[in-house]
């Protein structure tokens, strides 16, 4: 479902991406693991048609993403749940959305159950949300016509524990539906426990990638993690 091949990006002399290459498959949810500016969001603003490589290519169903037609319609993404428009309410968020992909009315309900928010807090303005409830209404955005790829950015931000279980959930479920799950996130031990496949990446390029239970040698993921990212550590400096 998602390529990167041989993805590299240089903004101003500097390599943010160098020679990234990796697959999700579909079924499956693939973490997205690095250190604070190791390229993560770099990447996924490439797939996604934001910013565009300076070498190799990034694809959805074999193809660039801005050249799908109508791409929301097949690829939900979740960048950044602070971009959502604060003066709106919750409800006027999604029926927007909605109304842009051609969906009926009634999809508004259905994504407001699934993702947790009350009738109540969907009657709200955006601006007066949490970090967690703008997380779960951006899900909720993304999911609107059911995709068949997701493509999230630190989704788990300012969610509480039963919120992070919640989002576990419906990843697993999304997955086993059939769904490929591209998640970036630096919370190692949740990605540890729903992720099937882990890239890790540092100063740009892929320092391992592989199935979960496999990728350590015996370690924990956040063991191998720590590892392989030491000369990024801020800490050490």
């Amino acid at each position: 479902m998602i390529e990167f091949s041989h993805v590299s990006k240089v903004y101003r002399g500097v390599r943010a991406l160098d020679d990234v290459s990796f697959t999700v498959e579909p079924g499956s949810v693939t973490g997205f693991l690095g250190p604070n500016g190791a390229g993560k969001s770099t990447a996924l603003r490439v797939l996604v048609g934001l910013s565009r490589p300076t070498s190799g290519s990034a694809t959805v169903y074999g193809l660039p993403y801005d050249t799908l037609g109508n791409p929301g319609t097949r690829v939900g993404v979740l960048l950044d749940a602070g971009a959502l428009h604060p003066g709106r309410s919750g409800r006027e968020v999604l029926a927007l959305g909605a109304t842009t992909l051609g969906l009926p009315g009634s999809r508004v309900g259905e994504v407001l159950d699934l993702v947790g928010l009350t009738g109540q807090e969907a009657r709200r303005p955006v601006g007066g949300y949490s970090l967690g409830m703008r997380q779960r209404l951006g899900i909720g955005h993304a999911l609107l016509r059911r995709p068949g790829t997701l493509v999230l950015d630190e989704p788990a931000n300012g969610l509480d524990p039963q919120g992070i279980r919640w989002l576990r959930e419906l990843l697993r479920h999304l997955a086993d539906s059939g769904c490929a799950v591209l998640l970036s996130s630096h919370l190692i031990h949740e990605v540890e426990q729903v992720a099937d496949h882990v890239v890790m990446i540092g100063r740009g390029r892929v320092l391992a990638q592989g199935p979960v239970a496999g990728l350590g040698g015996g370690r924990s993921l956040e063991e191998t993690f720590l590892a392989l990212t030491s000369d990024t550590d801020r800490s050490a400096a």
